[in-house]
């Protein structure tokens, strides 16, 4: 590894996990570092998608796979999906090693076919999710403002962003994908457009097995870009890529939209259903999401400077940017994003809800003329949580494209992401 490591947010969650854990199981999109980040706390590695290697590897993986696992540790198994039965074989030789923390990384961009014969892995082999980079990993949010110390309570803020939307909108088309990083913008659409290609013609089956049409995959990730950050329903998706066309069913878009899932490239966020002081049915469809914004400025070839002049677009991409960075930081907090909306229109953009039952509510407004809009609504959601059931939110934020950070007369904080992190 000859390029300098970009440090990321789960570093010393991975660090703490190798520690207690036998095996860490890395999981998440191609392209978005995985292996480059295992490799920074592994001790010897093998890679099964090495094409000098890799029908050696899949041979011994059959026959003996524990030779496969002999070396320093911790061991790094770079893509281990490719050979399923590694799993078991881990399994085993991390119980024949007592338990010893920190024997083996794995690393998956896939999650592989349903065999009823692998173990869970529970109690042996941990999981971490790791995503596209952050805007504080890219060196693009200054950091100012602490995801996790507003849940600490510490709302007292102040800082200002340098982030500008044309940066934004370069940023967003870019993604945090990072071998783009620092990459000459002349060629990021260009790389961004093959890495799509690549999903419809041949990551795709990775998930499943199953070979599906690369039309079909395109038409319907068109569908899905078109209706980012939105929770549309697979009848709407259907009726998007095919308009009175009945060849395409709503089971086939499904299974589509699952193989893309199992290979990490949507990630919907699940609707959150809280404890309300009265009755309104909460909306339980999930908010459309690719893992990366510019996964769907790609598929729509956008470029940063037609996003400037389509500020709807604009926003979408922006809240689903704002989904993915809340995602990574509060990862390491034990935390997950859900979004909120009732069959009244109330709602928020998202919900970070931590694993000890703390909350935050967060509106993303792409310019000042949002805020007040988006605090009221906040306001509103928190007056109809039960908080006898439930905590009060640790905050309430509008997420913006501004420059400064700063907490409101009302209490609401009002926080550009380029000051946000962890």
């Amino acid at each position: 590894m000859n390029d300098p490591y970009m440090p990321r947010v789960i570093d010393p969650y991975l660090k703490e996990m190798l520690e207690h854990s036998g095996a860490v199981l890395i999981e998440g999109v191609k392209w978005c570092g995985k292996t480059r980040t295992a490799a920074e706390y592994a001790a010897s590695m093998i890679s099964l998608h090495d094409p000098k290697h890799s029908k050696s590897y899949l041979e011994m993986a059959n026959l003996k796979p524990s030779v496969l696992l002999e070396g320093d540790t911790p061991r790094l198994i770079d893509e281990w999906q490719v050979a399923p039965n590694l799993w078991n074989a881990i399994k085993y030789t991390v119980d024949e090693r007592k338990g010893k923390p920190g024997q083996f990384i794995l690393t998956g961009s896939a999650s592989p076919h349903d065999d009823p014969t692998r173990h869970s892995g529970a109690g042996r082999i941990s999981r971490l999710k790791i995503r596209p980079m952050s805007l504080f990993e890219s060196n693009e949010s200054n950091g100012s403002v602490s995801l996790g110390c507003l849940f600490d309570g510490r709302h007292e803020i102040g800082a200002s962003s340098g982030l500008s939307l044309e940066g934004l909108s370069s940023a967003m088309v870019r993604g945090g994908w990072p071998g783009l990083i620092n990459m000459p913008k002349r060629f990021v659409m260009k790389e961004m457009q093959s890495y799509v290609d690549s999903i419809v013609n041949a990551n795709l089956s990775m998930g499943d097995g199953v070979q599906r049409s690369p039309t079909t995959a395109r038409e319907i990730m068109r569908s899905l870009s078109r209706n980012v950050s939105s929770t549309v329903n697979m009848t709407t998706i259907k009726r998007d890529m095919a308009g009175d066309d009945d060849r395409v069913s709503d089971k086939t878009v499904s299974s589509y939209i699952n193989a893309l899932r199992n290979i990490f490239v949507v990630e919907d966020a699940p609707a959150w259903n809280p404890s309300m002081r009265s009755k309104s049915a909460a909306v339980a469809s999930p908010k459309r999401h690719f893992v990366d914004p510019s996964i769907a400025a790609a598929v729509m070839q956008a470029s940063p400077e037609r996003l400037l002049e389509d500020l709807n677009t604009f926003g979408l991409l922006f809240e689903s940017l704002c989904t993915r960075d809340l995602r990574v930081y509060s990862q390491t907090l034990d935390g997950e994003v859900f979004h909120y909306r009732d069959r009244y229109g109330l709602e928020a953009d998202a919900v970070v809800h931590l694993l000890d039952g703390r909350w935050g509510a967060v509106e993303v407004k792409l310019g000042p003329n949002g805020i007040d809009k988006g605090a009221e609504s906040l306001k509103r959601l928190r007056d109809k949580v039960d908080t006898d059931r439930m905590s009060q939110p640790s905050f309430l934020m509008v997420l913006t494209a501004t420059e400064y950070a700063y907490r409101r007369e009302d209490g609401v904080l009002v926080v550009p992401i380029g000051c946000l992190r962890d």
